[in-house]
């Protein structure tokens, strides 16, 4: 199904004559607007396919371009450009210059899954999205973007000792991405905190930043965990024709035995 939302069409794409005459006919400003017609220079028949195969992307060939998961977006509700029904119609059309066009804000979905309730196919546009997003890193298009930094560190505590702990995760997060941890607003929620909270929770809190909490025999599970996410990270890399072996991928793993 084409695209004809004026929106959406590429400003360098329009031709537009102030003034123009044909025949007798003032055919000036609007009535004289072309739009120029786009070549498509690196056609990726694979790409749908490719997504399709990462979680979250399985069911993108059931959308059949109805608008509703753009329709009641709630990041398109503040920045119009962020269109997921447009990004899975250049997907499944193999568009992938056009799609690199938007990759710095694909990134941006808050899954909220109004998208996904809205859905009448059950394409779950939000896992396309994150599916998307996930494939754009892969391929090298994009770098790990601040969400994508903040999973890996949720993921990586919970995966090392079977709990989490949120004065941690704020901690390693604000590292990752290179934040100061004196922020005012931490600061502010810190005092306030300490002002109302019962001392013998303070202390327990304390005491969690130091020594992590775990859970009981977790050792068995975690290392289970660690083979999937590897095997996982495998499939992943073969599926984008970017493979990387078991042991590369296991080197990249941010899970860690501290606090086991």
């Amino acid at each position: 199904m084409p695209i004809h939302e004026k929106s959406l069409i590429r400003p360098e794409n329009l031709r537009r004559n102030e003034s123009l005459i044909i025949e007798g006919v003032d055919v000036s400003g609007d009535w004289s607007t072309f739009i120029d017609s786009r070549v498509i220079t690196d056609y990726n028949e694979t790409m749908q396919d490719e997504i399709a195969a990462l979680p979250g992307g399985e069911n993108i060939h059931r959308c059949w371009q109805c608008g509703s998961c753009t329709n009641s977006c709630t990041v398109n509700a503040i920045n119009p450009d962020f269109n997921p029904r447009y990004w899975i119609y250049l997907i499944r059309m193999g568009y992938e210059s056009e799609l690199l066009r938007d990759k710095d804000i694909i990134w941006q979905c808050v899954s909220c899954n109004k998208c996904t309730y809205a859905c009448p196919r059950d394409v779950v546009p939000e896992g396309v999205m994150k599916a998307t997003a996930h494939w754009l890193e892969l391929k090298g298009h994009t770098e790990p973007s601040n969400s994508t930094k903040f999973d890996d560190v949720f993921s990586n505590q919970v995966f090392a000792t079977g709990k989490i702990e949120d004065g941690l995760v704020m901690r390693d997060y604000f590292k990752a991405t290179n934040q100061s941890i004196t922020q005012p607003w931490l600061i502010a929620m810190v005092k306030s905190l300490v002002s109302r909270m019962p001392v013998t929770l303070l202390m327990k809190l304390g005491i969690s930043t130091v020594i992590r909490p775990r859970t009981r025999d977790w050792s068995r599970a975690r290392e289970a965990i660690g083979e999937y996410v590897t095997e996982r990270k495998v499939k992943d890399h073969a599926t984008v024709g970017m493979p990387i072996s078991h042991a590369k991928a296991a080197q990249g793993e941010p899970i860690s035995t501290k606090g086991s």
